[in-house]
């Protein structure tokens, strides 16, 4: 009885906000003036309307008003990949085996949609699932076939677009007014976390191996509020995460991020898109989010704010590689998953200039060999066919998929893709193909088969050609190689410092997080998806991305929470960071893809900027000896703390007083350590807490670059089970350098525990 009457004052609660909400706009615009798109009812309270530039300059001098913020949009930002993180073997037998991994815990994924009908999400052939008490998600039915878009599998599944029908962006033909997924990108995102396990993963007839979420016996939430053609908006994303965590979702996937934040917004953790988020945190629920795919270039991260686990994306241990042998015995390394050309045989190179049916066709860029019907098939069946990668692959109008239907349908032997020049930021992926092909991607390899190709072609006075005699063959390319060199923080992924405001300057907060893999990732993908044109009609994708690396965290976080269901989302975030690894699988220091002097891919010694904490380690962050442990006051703290954030701001987006006792943001109890404006001596305190089942001591130790001294206090402390200690970490400026200085502080166990935490610090003179 008490528990129904304190549900029905709740209830009563909600609605009274929303009718506030509804009096409000009432009272100061005529009906019919604007329209309402949502109440939020549960992580913050506000509502997003459409409405004019002066209704909304009168919303802000409204009484009982604390805050208006222009919507903006937003942008979407596996089969080995359990093998390389080691889930098979050290993860998943502790807790029942992959048939128990992840059992009864919820993630939810604001993204594009799902498409329900794909193996990696089906519920038959499978263990019963049992009842989840805890989430209460509604499923919308298909508007054709009227069947819901749930099984036992996907527990929920909703969709959001009022804001972007109020903006006119909304095609339902093409982005579906439903949970159907029409882009690919949320399919993929929810197969990397929670995908079954065993999924055989076949295309054009070749077997890449079987396909696996990291938790494949967790639930999927699916609250889909971003679409085809245009991404989405903040306003659409908000009421997803306020609907997930009010369904009581566990875990947040997000592989979404701002193009470009409004002007009205003066921190970046207070838009209202990290506020939702805050209040998603202190209701329990984990946040990943991905980095952000601006890389490699500094502060070009989209995801900011402590309480959201920031994940970077990682080169894994498998490549795919393969070759074009020519005819004067050179080798050309390039990529394409493709099968070779047949052995010890070399076929005729046609370019694709030189097989013209007619001049006209140059209306068209016939070196993307896109279109089959502007060459002359009798010069090209048989032979190996020369293409160009134009910037009409980057941009998405040509695709390698497309270079394949045209060599299939002219009866090539095969395909080569010449790369004569490439802009920084271009992103070379092999694509599967059924025809024998490759990519050539280094500029000067393309030229060495351009040379050659012209030397060895006969031509008459007009410049046609007389005899194709330059030959070569391809190689065998559907087989992954496996590196040592590895994990590799990818070129694509966002680098800090972070932020703390859209004047760039520097936030006393690490970021990114957390590495994991988030290149070259094989998972579901949905027929009608047109996120990658070079998988449509595809039922799988091997895409890169840091949007492929947060579902990846997003998945190991149920397995922590699995095995510790009572820790909060700082728990679980601090066990992933502390049990990280700065090492890759050959013994040295990680490296990241960066853009050398001559803007060609090159590695360089990572940093925390690159990495945050290191590279995700499943097995260690189940049994992490220490966490630190952080709840909403301790946010409230650090935004309180933060140099120009006014505590008016801050209670306008949390009804909460300012508490100052944390004195500065780098106090914050985070598993790693920021201080952006080093002067002097700084001292820094820690708290942990001992969440193994026996006493331990544990031995702690810093070392830092020579610009900056670094010292702890105390040197060891023992903790019994389940007690709190504080130490303090000290540092005093030695010299000034003008760039951040790196280390880490080390905390080793009796019992074996090692816990580490990355710290960064830029010297400033008096």
């Amino acid at each position: 009885m008490v528990l129904k009457q304190l549900l029905s004052n709740l209830m009563r609660g909600l609605i009274h906000q929303e009718r506030k909400h509804d009096m409000i706009l009432g009272m100061l615009f005529e009906e019919g003036s604007y329209k309402k798109l949502y109440s939020y009812k549960h992580l913050i309270n506000g509502f997003a309307a459409h409405v004019s530039p002066e209704q909304a300059e009168t919303l802000r001098r409204a009484p009982g008003v604390k805050s208006v913020d222009k919507d903006w949009k937003v942008r979407r930002l596996t089969t080995h990949t359990p093998e390389f993180l080691g889930l098979p073997t050290d993860v998943w037998p502790t807790g029942g085996g992959f048939d128990r991994a992840g059992e009864d815990i919820v993630i939810g994924f604001v993204d594009s949609g799902i498409y329900p009908h794909h193996p990696s999400f089906a519920s038959h052939h499978r263990l019963p699932y049992g009842p989840l008490p805890h989430y209460k998600g509604k499923c919308e039915e298909d508007p054709h076939t009227k069947k819901s878009f749930c099984n036992r599998k996907i527990v929920g599944a909703q969709h959001f677009a009022e804001a972007a029908k109020a903006a006119g962006a909304f095609n339902p033909d093409i982005d579906y007014a439903s949970p159907l997924d029409g882009d690919g990108h949320g399919s993929h995102t929810a197969a990397i976390a929670a995908g079954n396990n065993g999924i055989q993963l076949r295309m054009h007839g070749y077997e890449f191996g079987r396909a696996s979420g990291m938790a494949p016996r967790a639930r999927i939430a699916v609250y889909k509020a971003l679409y085809r053609l245009f991404g989405g908006f903040v306003a659409d994303v908000v009421a997803a995460i306020d609907q997930a965590v009010h369904d009581g979702v566990d875990i947040l996937s997000l592989s979404v991020g701002p193009n470009s934040p409004p002007t009205t917004t003066k921190t970046t953790f207070l838009n209202p898109f990290d506020a939702t988020l805050l209040g998603a945190v202190k209701a329990g629920v984990f946040v990943a989010q991905a980095a952000g795919n601006g890389g490699p270039f500094p502060k070009t991260l989209v995801s900011y704010s402590p309480w959201i686990t920031t994940v970077a994306a990682a080169i894994d241990d498998r490549r795919y590689k393969n070759h074009l042998t020519l005819g004067n015995g050179k080798m050309l390394a390039g990529m394409g998953l493709s099968p070779p050309t047949r052995p010890h045989r070399l076929y005729t190179l046609v370019s694709s200039n030189d097989v013209l049916l007619d001049s006209s066709s140059s209306k068209y860029n016939p070196s993307d060999c896109q279109r089959p019907e502007v060459f002359n098939k009798k010069l090209v069946k048989g032979n190996i066919l020369l293409c160009g990668y134009s910037f009409n692959f980057v941009v998405g109008t040509a695709s390698i998929k497309k270079v394949v239907a045209t060599a299939k349908h002219l009866g090539a032997a095969g395909f080569v893709l010449v790369v004569e020049n490439v802009s920084p930021g271009t992103k070379f992926d092999p694509v599967p193909s059924a025809v024998p092909g490759i990519l050539i991607t280094d500029v000067s390899k393309s030229m060495d088969l351009i040379d050659y190709y012209n030397v060895s072609t006969s031509r008459d006075w007009t410049g046609r050609v007389k005899s194709f005699n330059a030959k070569g063959s391809i190689g065998d390319g559907l087989a992954p190689v496996l590196h040592k060199s590895a994990p590799q923080v990818a070129l694509f992924s966002a680098r800090g410092p972070n932020t703390k405001d859209f004047s760039f300057q520097d936030a006393d907060l690490l970021k990114p997080d957390i590495l994991a893999p988030g290149y070259l990732i094989w998972a579901a993908w949905c027929p009608n998806g047109t996120d990658e044109p070079n998988y449509v009609g595809e039922g799988f994708a091997l895409i890169s991305g840091t949007s492929m690396a947060a579902p990846h965290i997003a998945g190991i976080a149920a397995l922590v929470k699995q095995k510790h269901p009572q820790w909060s989302p700082a728990a679980i975030k601090s066990a992933l960071m502390t049990t990280s690894t700065v090492i890759d699988r050959a013994g040295r220091l990680l490296q990241a893809q960066q853009y050398s002097d001559t803007e060609a891919v090159t590695l360089v010694k990572a940093t925390p900027f690159d990495y945050g904490s290191g590279h995700v380690n499943p097995s260690a962050a189940l049994d992490p000896g220490l966490i630190f442990d952080a709840g909403y006051e301790d946010y409230l703290g650090f935004l309180c703390t933060t140099p120009g954030i006014s505590a008016h701001e801050i209670r306008n987006y949390t009804n909460t007083r300012c508490n100052y006792d944390m004195k500065h943001p780098s106090n914050f109890n985070a598993p790693s350590i920021a201080v952006s404006h080093l002067v002097g001596t700084q001292t820094i305190t820690r708290r942990v807490t001992n969440v193994a089942e026996v006493e331990e001591t544990y031995t702690i130790t810093a070392r830092m670059q020579p610009s900056i001294a670094i010292e702890v206090n105390p040197p060891a402390m023992t903790l019994r089970p389940g007690a709190s200690r504080t130490f303090s970490v000290t540092m005093t400026v030695r010299s000034v350098s003008g760039e951040y200085s790196f280390g880490e502080v080390k905390l080793k166990g009796s019992r074996g525990h090692k816990v580490r935490l990355p710290v960064v610090a830029l010297g400033h003179r008096r």
